[in-house]
């Protein structure tokens, strides 16, 4: 056979394997990124909602504010129906998990009203970590069982006292205010005589926080004044001990404290050996009246 001509059948034959190659590349690259495409996971469309938690740590006792609470995206499927929400998935509920959202916060009740404003002012009861929902058990609000123990500072005691708007300032004393707990009783006359009668007032406690009055835990934004029988202080045991035996001498006034004397000192009042007679004549009578700071 001709050279030439076996020269021009094996390049065409080499043309002919090569260009079968690179159809075959070709082909099974796009299979490939068709494969791919099919086989590749579908955009997560999981809903979400969002769940109140806690903005940082937050110990026991501390009051809850806006400041203290956030919202937070959270997987629709893993929300517990005593999470407080916002009361709807991020789209119309689709399936069994979105619709259990919006019932969620549905239960809630807050009538459109912020979510946070559920929970502020209410006490922590357990320790809640920054991130971690709101939940019912963990906070305990005014007027709900175990509130004024959650309230009540480390150490300290509640105790009630009768009052009435003339011992109380006349309802000027409202919870959270301070005051100075004095007593009145009868003593006998430094002179022995019958004829005129000593009262001594003396103060027992200084700088008491007022817990609560009557039932009342705080005092409405509007109120002015609350004219009640029973006034609850906050006092350290020994403390409790002294207003003991006041109440059981004579009768108890509370003095109200000015906001800018809070940071006084506060606690049993310490007796002191100086007092102010005051001798009072009423009807032809002579009363003297030993008033001790």
């Amino acid at each position: 056979m001709n050279p030439v001509r076996i020269i021009i059948v094996l390049v065409a034959a080499v043309s002919a394997i090569g260009l079968a190659v690179l159809m075959q590349s070709a082909m099974g690259g796009k299979r490939s990124e068709t494969v791919a495409a099919v086989s590749a996971p579908a955009i997560d469309s999981k809903p979400m909602t969002q769940v109140l938690v806690a903005k940082r740590d937050l110990a026991i006792g501390v009051r809850l504010g806006k400041d203290d609470v956030e919202w937070k995206a959270w997987p629709a499927d893993a929300v517990s129906p005593v999470y407080i929400t916002n009361g709807a998935a991020a789209a119309e509920p689709q399936n069994d998990a979105a619709k259990a959202v919006k019932t969620v916060g549905d239960a809630a009740g807050l009538g459109g009203a912020p979510p946070e404003s559920a929970v502020e002012g209410a006490i922590v009861r357990d320790p809640l970590l920054a991130g971690e929902p709101i939940v019912a058990r963990k906070i305990v609000r005014g007027g709900e069982g175990g509130y004024l123990s959650v309230v009540l500072s480390p150490g300290a005691r509640a105790m009630a006292v009768p009052v009435t708007s003339e011992n109380a300032v006349g309802g000027f004393i409202l919870p959270g205010d301070r005051v100075d707990v004095l007593q009145t009783h009868d003593a006998p006359n430094p002179d022995g005589s019958s004829q005129t009668k000593q009262v001594v007032a003396e103060t027992v406690l200084r700088n008491i926080r007022v817990l609560a009055l009557d039932q009342s835990t705080t005092a409405d934004k509007e109120a002015k004044t609350i004219v009640a029988a029973t006034a609850t202080l906050e006092v350290r045991p020994e403390e409790a001990v002294a207003l003991t035996r006041a109440k059981a001498g004579g009768p108890v006034t509370l003095a109200l404290r000015a906001y800018t004397d809070l940071g006084g000192p506060s606690g049993v009042a310490a007796d002191s050996q100086d007092s102010t007679v005051v001798r009072i004549n009423r009807g032809g009578q002579t009363s003297s009246i030993a008033v001790r700071q």
